[in-house]
């Protein structure tokens, strides 16, 4: 049940009130915004709402259970500190989202409505669409550690423990959204940066990430294709960094890394037709010590 404070409690009951709502998102990076369908600018405990942001929540659904339950907010791209560009680059990916009922008149009468987590944003001509997930949301997320044959760690982290760097390049040629050439690359042999990171560090897509689809040559140059579009052209003469991909698997990790000693998967795990394929007359080496010596 949801505790109303007494003074807004008493202004529900009026003959008539001054509610509106308003929005808070705080990205991942630490930004606060905030944003109200009031026709003027409130302050509600430390963070400033602005005006006029055409804002707007569809019907928010809840569900008994581990369900996770949400809704939408819609808005306008030109609503403040809200951009495409930033849209695309994901910098609102999992922002967490408050929504309040606020008496403008008396903003210090509020109640937290509803809090969650920004999902998918679809984006439009000149709008977006952010669906809202509730904390259910972390049901559906993979936590601890599975038991697969390929690698669990992300190549670079903690568990991995290989030294990653980026090679510094820049664009030579593109078609302005997925693919680009560059030199300087020349030491890298062909699929060395497939599935590696590529992160833009100037020109118009600065701090844009995307993970790499395919790494070729073609002469002196290096090829890549991205597999997510930038949110501005790729034009020649942009600078990025990149980091070599890892297919997870154990033959990569110790060949192309070195870093066998740290597989963190089971690559010796049966697979579901040797478990299921039962035991054929003939078959030898099933006296119970290991496939493997």
């Amino acid at each position: 049940m949801r505790a109303i404070p007494p003074d807004l409690a008493a202004h529900l009951e009026g003959g008539a009130t001054t509610l509106c709502r308003c929005w808070s998102l705080t990205r991942r990076d630490g930004l606060v915004l905030g944003f109200t369908d009031h026709d003027r600018p409130l302050e509600v405990e430390g963070i400033a709402f602005a005006a006029a942001t055409g804002l707007e929540a569809a019907e928010a659904t809840a569900e008994l259970g581990f369900a996770t339950g949400g809704g939408d907010v819609a808005g306008a791209l030109a609503a403040t500190g809200l951009n495409e560009a930033d849209l695309a680059r994901g910098l609102y990916d999992d922002a967490r989202l408050r929504i309040w009922l606020v008496n403008w008149a008396e903003p210090g009468q509020h109640v937290l409505l509803d809090e969650g987590f920004v999902g998918e944003v679809r984006r439009g001509e000149s709008g977006f669409t952010a669906e809202v997930r509730s904390f259910a949301k972390a049901f559906d997320e993979e936590r601890g550690r599975l038991y697969l044959r390929a690698c669990s760690a992300d190549l670079g982290d903690a568990r991995c423990g290989v030294a990653v760097s980026a090679a510094a390049a820049v664009v030579a040629a593109s078609d302005g959204r997925l693919a680009l050439s560059a030199a300087g690359l020349e030491g890298h042999a062909d699929g060395h940066f497939t599935g590696g990171r590529m992160v833009f560090t100037a020109g118009a897509n600065a701090g844009f990430a995307s993970e790499v689809k395919r790494h070729g040559r073609e002469g002196a140059l290096a090829v890549f294709q991205l597999w997510q579009a930038a949110p501005l052209p790729i034009e020649p003469g942009d600078a990025f960094g990149v980091t070599p991909g890892c297919d997870k698997s154990f033959a990569t990790c110790r060949a192309k890394f070195g870093n066998g000693v740290n597989f963190r998967g089971f690559p010796h795990m049966p697979t579901s037709d040797f478990i299921i394929g039962g035991v054929r007359p003939g078959d030898g080496a099933l006296d119970g010590g290991s496939l493997f010596r």
